[in-house]
């Protein structure tokens, strides 16, 4: 049957056959003229037990420290992942999700190939020019 959901918190009314994945963005403390970071996704709906995929690109000079948080219905940020290193590589996270970073265009792209009705949440991707 259809599922309703509401736009204003992403979580889903009834019984559940898509997952709400709403990609927010933020940036960490640093100059904000220089850095940016951009989730052009949005309110995004799979179904259970398909893969998903949330963007997230980057605008920075120098190589970034660059993070995907979660953010469970009434719960604050968790970290699921981060990446430090600067070279093009798939990053593990918590969950069964991962990050793949790409330098040469910029992009750090949130993947995890199964979805359950329990990820249901915001995610953010965020960017620092320290480490935290």
């Amino acid at each position: 049957g259809t599922v309703q959901y509401p736009a204003h918190h992403g979580l889903p009314t009834g019984r559940l056959s898509h997952l709400p994945l709403c990609s927010g963005g933020t940036v960490l403390p640093g100059d904000a003229r220089a850095q940016s970071v951009t989730q052009p996704d949005g309110h995004v709906l799979v179904s259970e037990g398909s893969s998903l995929d949330l963007r997230c690109s980057y605008s920075y000079g120098a190589t970034p420290y660059l993070f995907w948080y979660v953010q469970y219905p009434r719960q604050g940020l968790q970290l699921l992942l981060k990446h430090l290193s600067g070279q093009d590589t798939r990053v593990p996270g918590i969950k069964g999700f991962e990050a793949e970073f790409r330098k040469s265009n910029s992009s750090f792209n949130l993947r995890k190939s199964s979805a359950h009705w329990s990820d249901s949440a915001e995610y953010f991707c965020a960017l620092s020019d320290t480490v935290p």
